[in-house]
């Protein structure tokens, strides 16, 4: 096939999808397409790179200067963002009060800009990030909240996920690169590098698997069956996407988030609650004390047919380590790799602009005092998992799945720094002053229950339970 006529059939299929989507809910704010712009950025490339048709070298000066389109883009979208806010009489003071280690963890990354050596570069970084909070509160502050986040997650990657395709298959000039370690050529799709567009396809296929369980018991309904052959289709797309990106991370992350939303969704998770909230970050702390306690990170590439040093990221470490940064502040908000750092780091592990580790890049940026604000960011957040575990909430699966991945996703990928992983846990683990996303969805449920009731008294937990 023609790459126009490829491009053109991919135009038709994305109109349809987005004017003849079965799942659109026509009372969801039009603002929601503030967060959705801004995502398709974050998650593909910058507007610059988009304009310049390929991803921009990735030069010393480039990091610290950026550019002056991307960061008018950027700011119109957040002074949209924060007009819709305000528009809806947002409780800001109730938002800092419920979300306390994310307000520290906020603050203290501000703080840090003074002690960074570039540190308008720093504070224009932080400025563009917080930009990512902004546009998540946009989704969940919307009327019907739930329905926003369904919303989002779907046109995102009804953009993404197709678009991926099309470049890899007819674009190669766009959708290629070439590796700066070996030289071989990567599948990047519409992202900047074969684990970005991993990522992307893992997100993607979360979402597609996770509103295919929620809706699986009304599959004998003609719409719900035209909304799950749009999900099969998506996911079929995602994970040949994530075979051509060959990322391994992101398929273990994938079918690990996968096998969480089954058990969350069985009648036996519904059982066995208190289980599955113990049992998540109990998991996450085995894998940790076996991954550099005995070795078992290079134990597991080894047995898959992968590089020991887990493609170089071992050698990154050590390199990053070697610097000497301030153990107690780091070297200030994003500020790593910039100046005599990156230099160094380059001339030890080659031209690289992250650590890899996710816990690492923290400690690097904001030393022990932004790691332990982080740790705290992540355990405070996981009440808002258990609040839906325990409320047996539609969105339960989706928030265990998104953040226990999360966790894992950072052993091997620098993704608490603006990432596309990291906006998606947050968006299901913030809080909201009046909690309306996880509130929503159990109304919703409550509703059906008590119609329900009335021809049927259930007898057992789960009839009790609505879970859509």
């Amino acid at each position: 096939m023609p790459p126009t006529v490829a491009l053109l059939l991919w135009l038709v299929l994305l109109l349809a999808l987005l004017f003849f989507d079965p799942a659109k809910h026509a009372e969801t704010s039009v603002a929601v397409w503030i967060p959705l712009i801004w995502m398709f950025f974050i998650e593909s490339r910058l507007p610059a790179q988009w304009l310049a048709g390929q991803v921009a070298e990735g030069t010393a000066q480039n990091l610290e200067e950026g550019n002056s389109l991307d960061r008018t883009v950027f700011t119109a979208l957040i002074l949209l963002a924060l007009g819709v806010l305000f528009s809806r009489s947002f409780k800001w003071g109730g938002f800092f009060k419920s979300n306390r280690f994310l307000t520290a963890f906020l603050f203290f990354t501000l703080i840090s800009v003074v002690w960074s050596d570039f540190p308008f570069v720093a504070f224009k970084r932080w400025f563009r990030d917080l930009g990512n909070y902004l546009v998540i509160l946009i989704v969940l502050t919307d009327a019907h909240p739930v329905e926003a986040l369904r919303t989002f997650f779907r046109r995102l990657y009804y953009l993404l996920i197709p678009l991926s395709v099309l470049l890899v298959r007819y674009y190669p000039q766009i959708g290629k690169q070439y590796s700066s370690w070996t030289g071989a050529a990567e599948f990047v799709g519409v992202a900047t590098s074969k684990n970005t567009l991993g990522a992307l396809c893992m997100i993607g296929g979360i979402f597609y698997f996770w509103d295919t369980v929620t809706r699986w018991s009304e599959r004998k309904e003609k719409r719900t069956r035209k909304i799950i052959a749009a999900n099969v289709a998506l996911i079929a797309m995602a994970l040949w996407l994530l075979t051509m990106s060959n990322s391994a991370t992101s398929r273990v992350c994938l079918t690990l988030a996968c096998l969480i939303i089954l058990a969350v969704n069985s009648k036996w998770g519904r059982r066995h609650t208190t289980f599955l909230k113990v049992a998540l970050p109990a998991f996450f702390l085995l894998y940790v004390t076996l991954a550099f306690g005995f070795g078992l990170n290079g134990l597991l590439a080894s047995g898959v047919g992968r590089d020991p040093s887990l493609t170089g990221r071992t050698n990154i470490w050590d390199a990053v380590l070697s610097t000497h940064t301030n153990p107690l502040v780091g070297t200030g908000y994003d500020s790593f790799w910039l100046g005599p750092r990156l230099l160094h780091v380059w001339a030890l592990a080659g031209p690289v602009n992250e650590s890899h580790n996710g816990y690492l890049e923290t400690y690097l940026n904001l030393g022990a005092i932004g790691f332990f604000l982080l740790c705290g960011l992540l355990i405070s957040s996981y009440s808002a998992v258990r609040r839906d575990l325990t409320k047996v909430t539609g969105v339960a699966a989706l928030s265990a799945a998104l953040w226990t991945i999360t966790l894992f996703y950072n052993m091997t990928e620098a993704a608490f720094s603006a990432s596309v992983m990291c906006l998606m846990f947050l968006l299901v683990t913030i809080t909201v002053p009046d909690e309306r996303l996880h509130v929503a969805y159990q109304s919703r449920n409550t509703d059906a229950n008590r119609r329900t009731a009335v021809a049927v008294r259930p007898r057992t937990r789960e009839a009790r339970f609505g879970h859509t």
